[in-house]
């Protein structure tokens, strides 16, 4: 733990595929502000969510648990402060910490940590999506809009949000009242959730007859998994039955609205800069979960390949070594023990399960073993993603498992799963699994809230009705 306090900005964005940007090594991409970042800092290369679906994706970023254990299941239900979260550790040293943009908690009156909540975005009428609640059986949502054929250049809401969100974290950073303590701030952007809209000076930038062929593609002769394409099935919006062309040009949009993301991270380090505090300041930039941008045909998150489960990770500040790549598996459940560590504020709550950053930054162990879990929309069971070392095992109740060597294979293009040469690599990894967790036991707990919840709402019927049908709207700025 940090002696001597340190201020902390923390950026989260929305839906960053890791694998899209500069010093990840995308060359096609341009992310010079997140770049310079990694310049300074250190950016962990193997960085994964703990759910990658926003909301208990963003209540495991608060409590610093896994949604096995806050029973955060799904988009349904928010992050309402009954479990402690590190803003709450803050609060109980006088440590001032102030969010600015999206949240995608239950609302903004429930004790969640934040002294204040600038242009706070929480769930519309502090609902969700009670629909991807309904898991048995699964309902299928052709009503759900079509990510792909929705795309292009032009301003959207969220690109509007994301402009006074930036404006608003400037501001605050400039404020000299705000200098005069120590303090934690989060900024939530949106960019590069869907929809897939980049202002015209972003997605120009990109010429869509350039972009990248998606890799793993059904009809290149990529089977998809079982577990895999009964997802598909429920939600035709996520399934790229399109043409090249709007594929293409959904890529194109994605990249540009990566960039426009930049652009907003650049500003807000300028600000920093300006503001005099860089040099007492640990800057964490990350993003709720990723984006298949095509990779197996599909779009959005929810899967547990890297594309999706995987987030870009940085931190830059204090005594953090600058241009250093570390592979030390990490997850955004080690935000939690980050913030506090740089803070210099001892947590007194519960264990939690994250290592602070800071330490392994100095003290790398590429064999340490993370998990993520899913078991929202369009989830036939419980799905379970453990990484260690080099290889990564996907471990879906009642289906078959998955494995991969991402150190050879990075793409995910040979399961070794059913490799008899793998079968102890297998058995290991799945024992690490349940070394957190029971599958079975978490999966029979989550449809069990699920079904009670879906009861609460008038039944499968009426629950598969309710909810968004798409992405939370922004409040009017």
């Amino acid at each position: 733990m940090s002696s001597t306090p340190t201020n902390v900005l923390l950026i989260m964005s929305d839906q960053h595929n890791p694998k899209i940007m500069g010093s990840a090594g995308n060359p096609l991409v341009a992310t010079p502000n997140m770049d310079r970042l990694a310049a300074r800092g250190t950016r962990f290369s193997d960085a994964y969510c703990a759910s990658p679906i926003c909301v208990p994706s963003r209540a495991s970023v608060a409590t610093g648990l896994y949604p096995h254990q806050t029973r955060y299941w799904d988009n349904a239900m928010g992050y309402d402060g009954a479990v402690e979260s590190w803003g709450h550790e803050l609060q109980k040293v006088g440590r001032r910490v102030e969010s600015i943009g999206k949240l995608h908690y239950r609302n903004e009156n429930d004790p969640t940590g934040f002294d204040v909540q600038h242009l706070p975005m929480h769930l519309k009428d502090g609902v969700g999506q009670i629909w991807g609640s309904v898991r048995d059986p699964l309902p299928r949502r052709d009503n759900a809009p079509l990510m792909v054929s929705f795309s292009g250049g032009a301003e959207s809401d969220y690109t509007r949000y994301d402009a006074a969100v930036t404006d608003r974290t400037c501001e605050w950073l400039a404020d000299e009242h705000n200098h005069d303590e120590p303090w934690v701030l989060y900024s939530g952007l949106l960019a590069p959730h869907f929809p897939y809209l980049a202002p015209p000076e972003f997605f120009e930038l990109y010429n869509p007859d350039d972009m990248p062929t998606p890799t793993m593609r059904p009809e290149h002769g990529h089977a998809r998994h079982p577990w895999v394409e009964a997802f598909a099935g429920v939600l035709p919006g996520l399934d790229d039955a399109n043409t090249e062309e709007e594929r293409r040009r959904a890529a194109a949009a994605y990249y540009g609205l990566v960039s426009y993301l930049d652009h907003n991270v650049g500003r807000i380090l300028d600000a920093l800069d300006a503001s005099g505090q860089a040099e007492n300041t640990l800057v964490i930039y990350t993003s709720d979960h990723g984006d298949m941008v095509g990779s197996r045909g599909l779009w959005g998150k929810s899967l547990l390949y890297t594309e999706s489960a995987g987030v870009p990770l940085i931190i830059a500040g204090p005594g953090v070594e600058a241009g250093t790549v570390n592979s030390t598996p990490t997850s955004l459940l080690d935000l939690y023990p980050t913030i506090l560590d740089a803070a210099g504020v001892a947590a007194t709550g519960e264990p939690r399960p994250g290592t602070s950053l800071l330490q392994i930054a100095e003290s790398p162990d590429p064999e340490r073993a993370v998990m993520s879990e899913y078991h929202a929309m369009g989830a036939a069971s419980g799905a379970f993603l453990l990484r260690k070392g080099d290889y990564v095992l996907h471990h879906y109740v009642g289906y078959d498992d998955e494995l991969y060597d991402v150190a050879t294979d990075p793409n995910q293009t040979k399961d070794l799963a059913h490799d008899p040469a793998y079968r102890e690599t297998l058995a290991a990894l799945l024992a690490e699994i349940e070394s957190i967790c029971n599958p079975t036991d978490v999966d029979a707990q989550a449809k069990a809230d699920q079904a009670a919840l879906v009861e609460r709402f008038g039944g499968p019927a009426v629950a598969a009705t309710l909810g968004t049908p798409g992405e939370t709207p922004p409040p009017a700025v």
